[in-house]
């Protein structure tokens, strides 16, 4: 089992430098339109989302849901939590709430487990496009990723929390972010939300996004959201999932602009990171794209922050007593976690992790 599994990475890696190798032929042109409000790349914003993408990944819901995390309000201050909606079904988890810096309604979806993502790159790898977008004429994407925000749980969860908070707070921005896999439902959510629901306002920031359309979808998506950046990390490899074929135009995945690509300069004590703003291509070969992405490492922490539960099991969640007095649940099992918007301070007496109950 180990080897045969050894022997689907290195094909897997073989194949991958193969593509590399072709990307220096003839490329199909991607029709970026020049917009405005084209996306500014800010640092102190991208550090701050990050931390909402890796609180987003934790199994104990009584310190999210209370936002007593190390990783919560130690380094997040002055956020509120709506709605945390957990779709045990197929392991998916995403959070709501309304922070004050930035002043935004934050959106936060959750990626695949560390333990498991050798297992989900080997899988995506093979993925093809294999459904038409809704009134997107052409454009093909992922239906994994597609259903994964649109037929779950997840999507009534984050409407309902969203309605509810632009109502208390009015007419605030919105920010959708994620990691990995969170990152594709982030872009399919943050869609949702502008041609379906309206919202004029809306943001999106992923950090080792797969890609998750064809060029068609991929101009589409950055007509829509032109305020989208996707911050990818020296070789993570998830970022090249599923693959660019050069020669393959209209058949292949496309990445939507606009790219921040992460990478180290310089020796040992000297080294220090670059952040690159890419062309408005999504696939900028002096990007991301100048490396093979072969490090699972490079895809698990971003600024230094880890995206990953501590937790070996995928679909682990701790509750503590009296924690779901707060929410409601389905048949499957599926839960809400939900909180009153009006209360200006989150006061719940819910035990920790310490005398939390596994589901």
């Amino acid at each position: 089992m180990i080897m045969e599994r050894r022997r689907r990475w290195l094909l897997l890696l073989a194949l991958l430098t193969c593509l590399f190798a072709s990307s220096a032929g003839r490329e199909w042109k991607f029709k970026h339109k020049v917009h405005s409000q084209s996306p500014v790349y800010n640092h102190t914003l991208a550090t701050i989302l990050v931390r909402y993408a890796s609180t987003v990944y934790l199994s104990d819901l009584t310190e999210l849901f209370s936002w007593t995390c190390d990783r919560c309000d130690g380094l997040i201050k002055d956020f509120q939590m709506i709605e945390i909606i957990v779709d045990v079904q197929h392991c998916l988890q995403a959070f709501v709430g309304v922070a004050t810096d930035p002043n935004a309604i934050i959106i936060a979806f959750k990626g695949t487990q560390g333990n498991s993502i050798q297992n989900w790159i080997e899988d995506l790898f093979w993925k093809q496009l294999d459904i038409d977008y809704p009134g997107m004429p052409d454009a093909m994407v992922h239906h994994g990723f597609y259903n994964a925000y649109h037929n779950t749980t997840i999507r009534p969860g984050i409407l309902n929390a969203v309605a509810r908070a632009k109502e208390f707070y009015g007419d605030i921005g919105i920010i959708v972010t994620g990691h990995s896999m969170g990152g594709a439902m982030a872009s399919f959510c943050a869609l949702d939300l502008r041609v379906n629901q309206k919202e004029n306002n809306v943001q999106v920031m992923t950090f080792g996004q797969p890609r998750i359309g064809n060029a068609i979808f991929a101009t589409y998506y950055s007509e829509i959201l032109p305020q989208t950046i996707r911050v990818t990390n020296g070789n993570d490899v998830v970022p090249h999932m599923p693959p660019y074929y050069t020669y393959f135009p209209q058949k292949t995945y496309h990445h939507f602009p606009t790219e921040v690509w992460l990478y180290n300069i310089g020796l040992r004590s000297l080294v220090y990171q670059v952040e690159k703003i890419c062309d408005a291509s999504g696939e900028d070969p002096t990007c991301s794209r100048s490396v093979i992405g072969d490090s699972i490492s490079d895809h698990l922490v971003y600024y230094g922050v880890k995206l990953m539960d501590e937790t070996w099991r995928p679909c682990k969640i701790v509750t503590g007593p009296g924690l779901l007095d707060h929410g409601r649940s389905d048949l499957e099992g599926n839960f809400v976690l939900s909180r009153d918007v009006a209360t200006p301070v989150l006061k719940l007496k819910i035990q920790s992790d310490a005398g939390g109950k596994p589901l």
